[in-house]
C-alpha cells in the first residue's frame, strides 16, 4: 500500500497541466468520489491494522497535497488568463469588489452583546466539549434527566461522560468556579443537542446566557435587565410577561414573553393569536448550583437567562425556516448587507 501511495505521490510531484481542463482532469482522477483517494481510504481495511494508522497519515498527506498543488495551478492559470484579458482592452470600466455582510446570526449576537455591554456585562467563553460536572451535575441535572440521555445528547465518551455541550450554562458554572462575586457576563456559543432537522430545529444551534452573581441580586433587578434588553432590541413599545416554568439550575424559574411586536399585540400568524411571543427562559440561580460552585449561596444570590440566537433572528427578521442560516444560500444572505451593528 505504501509503494502504491508513494507511487501516486510521485505522480502528483511530476503533474504540470497545460491549462484549466488539465487541473480538472486531474482533479476528478484523484479527488473525485470515485477517484485514487477514495479508493486508498476504502483499501485501508484490509491493511495491518499495526500499520493502519501510518497508512491513513500518508493517505491524508497525499490527499492535503493534492488539494494544495490543484489549488496552486488553479491560481496560477486565473490569475495568467486575468492578465491576458486585461491586456486585451484597457479601456475596460473597472470591476467593483462585491462586498459580503455579515451572517444574521452574527448580526443579532453581536446587537445582544452591545445591549448587556450598556448594563455592565462582559463576555465570558469556554469549550464546546464538556465533562458532566459541567454540562450537568453541578447544574443540579438529577441522574435520571432526560438531557442525559442519548437520545437527546450526543456523547462522545461515557464513564466519564463526556459531550458536546447542550447549553452554554457550563460556561456559568467555570466562571463562578474560578472567579469570585460580582459576577455579571453573558455567554454567547454554539450548542449541540441531539434533534431531528426541520424547519424549527436543528441540532445545532446558538444561545446567549446570562448571569448575575452579587449580594441581595433579586427577581426584579432580573426583570428590569431584561425589560431593558426587549426594549432595546425590539423596540420602547414592547411589554413583557412572565410565566411559572421548571429549569434545574433555577428557582424560581420563568419563561418571558413579549408583546407580538408584528401585530402590536392584537393577534397574527406569528404569535399565532394570542398576542405574545415567547423568547427566552429565566430565574433566580439555585442555592445548589451556587454552593456546588463554592460560592456561599446564604451570603450571595443570583439570576441567570438564556436565549436561542436563531430565534430571536426568527422574530426579528420573520424568517420561517432555520435551516436557513446554514446553507449559505447568497440569495437569502445578500438581504442583510446593509444591516451593520
Amino acid at each position: 500500500m505504501e509503494e502504491k501511495i508513494n507511487a501516486y505521490l510521485n505522480e502528483l510531484n511530476n503533474f504540470s497541466p497545460s491549462n484549466l481542463e488539465d487541473i480538472e482532469k486531474f482533479r476528478i482522477r484523484f479527488l473525485g468520489k470515485k477517484g485514487i483517494i477514495q479508493d486508498l481510504f476504502a483499501q485501508l481495511i484490509k491493511v495491518d491494522p499495526d500499520k493502519r494508522k501510518r497508512t491513513g497519515a500518508l493517505i491524508n498527506d497525499l490527499k492535503n497535497k493534492t488539494i494544495q498543488k490543484i489549488e496552486d495551478f488553479k491560481l496560477l492559470f486565473e490569475v495568467k488568463e486575468s492578465k491576458s484579458d486585461s491586456e486585451k482592452d484597457l479601456t475596460r470600466s473597472v470591476d467593483f469588489f462585491d462586498f459580503g455582510s455579515q451572517h444574521p446570526l452574527s448580526i443579532v449576537k453581536n446587537r445582544i452583546i452591545n445591549i448587556f455591554s450598556y448594563l455592565g456585562f462582559s463576555v465570558a467563553e469556554g469549550p464546546e466539549i464538556e465533562d458532566d460536572w459541567h454540562n450537568f451535575t453541578s447544574l443540579n441535572f438529577p441522574i435520571d434527566h432526560p438531557a442525559r440521555d442519548m437520545q437527546d445528547t450526543f456523547f462522545i465518551e461515557k464513564n466519564p461522560d463526556i459531550a458536546l455541550r447542550t447549553h452554554t450554562s457550563s460556561v456559568q458554572v467555570r466562571l463562578m468556579e474560578n472567579e469570585k462575586p460580582p459576577i455579571r457576563a453573558i455567554m454567547p456559543g454554539r450548542v449541540f443537542r441531539n434533534e431531528a432537522i426541520s424547519a424549527r430545529a436543528h441540532c445545532i444551534f446558538h444561545q446567549v446566557e446570562g448571569l448575575y452573581v452579587d449580594k441581595n441580586v433579586s427577581f426584579a433587578d432580573l426583570k428590569q435587565t431584561l425589560l431593558y434588553f426587549v426594549q432595546e432590541f425590539f423596540g420602547k413599545d414592547t411589554k413583557t410577561r412572565f410565566r411559572p416554568s421548571f429549569f434545574p439550575f433555577t428557582e424560581p424559574s420563568a419563561e418571558m414573553d413579549i408583546s407580538c411586536f408584528i401585530c402590536g399585540g392584537k393577534g397574527c400568524n406569528i404569535c399565532k393569536n394570542s398576542g405574545w411571543v415567547e423568547i427566552l427562559g429565566c430565574g433566580m440561580v439555585d442555592p445548589n448550583v451556587l454552593d456546588n460552585c463554592k460560592i456561599n449561596s446564604k451570603e450571595y444570590s443570583g439570576f441567570a437567562f438564556g436565549m436561542g440566537i436563531e430565534r430571536i433572528t426568527m422574530l426579528k427578521y420573520q424568517i420561517k425556516d432555520l435551516r436557513l442560516f446554514f446553507e449559505n444560500d447568497l440569495r437569502f444572505l445578500s438581504q442583510f448587507k446593509s444591516i451593520i451593528y
